[in-house]
């Protein structure tokens, strides 16, 4: 899951009337993250999962370029290359090198709805590495979703589709987990580097790092059709670059709070869309799973009336 802030995360900018077409651009981001997961599914079909990585990389690096008169250091200070280097490493070079072959063992359903763990997983990240409070609700939303996680993962069954589920789930939590810590990078780095100058250092960096991908994509280039170019086309420069530049663009403009919320539809559409292209289903078990996670995550994010409150 291209997953990228949450409500922990600050907006680069202040809010500014009208949020409209920011609402709009983060609902689109998230269209665009929860079918990711299928058309990666798809391609891992004709690719190993690191050359995926690079082709897709390859693209997005060749739609940055499109933007290099944008790209600023300015902001930098002695040290930063140390947070720099986290953030790259985070993601997208072990997130996607964990979901990519994540998705090989499990279904992308299954994958996407543990995605919805990332919000609360930054939200214990940020009291852990930078201090921020956790209450005790999101604390309790914490556990909850965690335990939905561990029972999908543990009511899935091996089949075509899905051939080693606990695994799979494990290596997607874990790519979850480097998804949170990039964004809490993020939250060191983004007052003083522009999103798309983050933007481009993570693609560059997931080009180096998957270019051990390179035989493998040369052997199956000649075997690539039209369908399998346009699902690459579609991840490297809609995903990667698109929904990053769409979500960063309406978060910089709306409350952090109101700029996660969407992000847990991100599950919602990786089912409907692992149903409706790949024929996946999840059992009934796994439907009580997934909506355990998702409660925990919506139990986090639901504030009480002032009123009730107040009497608390």
């Amino acid at each position: 899951m291209d997953t990228t802030s949450t409500q922990t995360l600050e907006a680069a900018a202040p809010p500014v009337p009208g949020t409209l077409l920011p609402t709009l651009a983060i609902l689109a981001a998230v269209v665009l993250w929860g079918a990711s997961f299928s058309a990666m599914k798809t391609l891992l079909a004709v690719l190993p999962p690191e050359s995926l990585m690079l082709a897709r990389q390859a693209g997005a690096c060749l739609a940055v370029a499109f933007f290099l008169p944008r790209l600023s250091l300015a902001g930098y200070r002695k040290g930063d290359w140390k947070w720099l280097g986290l953030f790259v490493l985070f993601m997208p070079c072990a997130y996607f090198l964990l979901e990519s072959n994540a998705l090989t063992l499990t279904t992308s359903s299954q994958a996407g709805v543990i995605s919805a763990s990332v919000p609360l997983l930054v939200a214990l990240g940020a009291r852990m590495v930078l201090g921020e409070p956790l209450t005790r609700r999101t604390l309790a939303g914490l556990v909850l979703s965690m335990a939905g996680v561990c029972w999908l993962t543990l009511a899935g069954a091996p089949d075509a589709k899905a051939p080693n589920p606990l695994l799979g789930n494990i290596l997607e939590l874990l790519a979850m987990l480097c998804a949170a810590g990039s964004m809490i990078m993020l939250k060191r780095l983004s007052g003083r580097f522009g999103s798309w100058t983050l933007t481009a250092m993570q693609t560059f960096a997931g080009l180096v790092f998957f270019l051990p991908g390179l035989p493998g994509l040369l052997k199956a280039a000649p075997h690539l059709s039209a369908a399998h170019i346009g699902g690459l086309a579609f991840l490297g420069v809609g995903v990667t670059l698109g929904a990053f530049g769409l979500y960063n663009y309406g978060i910089s403009r709306l409350p952090a709070a109101r700029g996660a919320a969407p992000i847990n539809l991100v599950p919602v559409v990786a089912v409907i869309l692992g149903w409706v292209a790949l024929g996946e289903a999840l059992s009934p078990v796994q439907m009580l799973a997934a909506g355990a996670v998702l409660a925990g995550v919506l139990f986090s994010q639901w504030a009480p009336r002032a009123g009730k409150r107040a009497r608390a």
